[in-house]
Parts: structure tokens; sequence; C-alpha cells
């Protein structure tokens, strides 16, 4: 498939800077109408994607996000998310994004163009063939992903990548590459808007469907968050009382003292 970055075409709006402000959100809401319909056709190879994750994280194995810019932060934002929302130590999934932690907020020059980089920060992370390393980059292009994806998959470990463009380079490197094509961007090459909701979407789909088989959803609970505010005490008290019964002060104490919902219920079941 020839490469073509379907990201860096003209937007199909012009002189956006006369559009009065309500047009401007209209037009904005139209493209990101096709965001949805884009993911669903990947949904096959997500689905491929999970099962392998699922199986390797069972025997041990961890998942690496890799990126740069408004990817490599989905990727950190995605990873920062498991451990609150499943109870999953942050050792188990890992977003790395070019530049450090610095670029999170403030862009790194040059960061993203080291093809060695990547991989070296995997590899200290001690990277291994039950891990999964997954590269996100709208263009397909990027060198700090394509090169440790590369690198990665030399080693015997399996890779994958989102992006928005088709038959790219980093696409190349993937076990399985999962290719979102959502169009030019409403701001020409502007992906942290479409391409950026897309790969928002995938790693939503990833992340949350991988916990829920790995058992840190029950029904259609979040049993196994962390109870770090006030919301999440009282989410987690309502889900002991719906549960068994129990009068919200019971509940509450049975989840302070035993840490999340699931062994709260447990322990209660013991007793």
């Amino acid at each position: 498939m020839t490469f073509r970055k379907i990201t860096e075409e003209p937007s199909l709006y012009s002189d956006l800077e006369k559009k009065p402000v309500r047009e401007l959100l209209e037009c904005m809401n139209e493209e990101d109408r096709k965001v949805a319909s884009a993911v669903r056709e990947a949904i096959p190879r997500i689905e491929e994607l999970v099962e392998r994750i699922i199986a390797r994280m069972r025997g041990g194995g961890r998942m690496f996000y890799l990126g740069a810019g408004t990817s490599g932060r989905l990727g950190v934002l995605d990873a920062s998310e498991v451990p609150p929302t499943f109870g999953m130590p942050p050792t188990r999934v890992i977003g790395l994004i070019a530049g450090g932690d610095r670029a999170l907020r403030s862009p790194v020059e040059h960061a993203e163009d080291d093809a060695e980089k990547g991989w070296q920060e995997l590899l200290e992370h001690n990277v291994n063939d039950r891990d999964t390393v997954i590269g996100i980059a709208a263009s397909g292009a990027t060198p700090y992903v394509t090169g440790a994806l590369r690198a990665a998959r030399a080693h015997g470990i399996l890779t994958a990548c989102i992006t928005a463009n088709p038959g790219s380079p980093m696409a190349a490197e993937a076990d399985i590459p999962i290719e979102i094509v959502v169009g030019p961007e409403f701001v020409t090459g502007s992906s942290r808007m479409k391409s950026g909701t897309a790969q928002k979407m995938a790693l939503n789909m990833i992340s949350t469907s991988v916990m829920i088989k790995l058992g840190r959803v029950e029904g259609n609970r979040m049993v196994n968050m962390q109870l770090s505010n006030r919301k999440l005490i009282d989410r987690g008290t309502r889900m002991i009382v719906d549960r068994l019964g129990l009068d919200s002060e019971h509940a509450k104490s049975l989840l302070m003292l035993h840490g999340s919902v699931k062994k709260a219920i447990e322990a209660y079941g013991r007793e």
C-alpha cells in the first residue's frame, strides 16, 4: 500500500477565520461524527490485539504505549488512568513519550526525531517477549515510535500501532497495525483533532476491554478502583449497599477497612 499522508491534506473547509463561531462549531462537530465510524472499521484489528494482550498479561506481560506530542500524551493519559480505575499496579501499563515527562506540558525540540531513543527507554524498563509495545502516531512516520517498534519486533516482542494514515512506515513495523483513517483535519494538519479523538477512543477500548477480561470489573462496576477521593468512596459505598443490602455506614466502614469494593464484599462473605 502506498503511504499517503492524509493527515497533512488540506481541510475540507476554507476561510475559517471568516466563519461565525456557530458555524465553526457545527463544522467541527460534523467532522467529529466521522470518527466513530472510522474506529468501528478498525474493530477487527483492535479485537485481535486485545485478545493477544490478554493472554500475554495473564502470563505476567505488560503493555507499553509509545508516542510523541499529542499521541504520546494520550498514551500516557490512558496508562495513568488504569491504576485508579482498575486497581492495577502502575507497572503493568506504561506510557512513554518522546522527550520524557517535560513533553507532557511543553514541546521538546526534535525529541520525536530520535529513532533510537524509544527502544533505549523500553530497555530501561527491561522490556521482554512477554510484553506488548503499541506505537501511537497519527502520521505513522514518527522516528521515535517507528524505531522502537522495529527493534521490539526484532526481539520477538508483540508490536502494534495506531495511526491515521494507511500504509505507513510505522504500520510496516507492527504485527498488528490499526489504521483509523478519519480524513483531513478541520484545521489542516492539526492531528490533535479527529486523529487524536480516534486514538483516544481506540486506547479506551483496548485498555478497558483488557482490564474487564483480566477480572478488574464485575458486572459493570469498577470494583477494584482506588479510593482516592470522596466521590470514589461514595461510589464504592453505594456498590456495597446495592450488593449486600447493608446500611451506608456499615458499607463504608467495610470499604475503608479493606480498601476496595471487591475485597470488602469478599471479606463480608467470609464473616
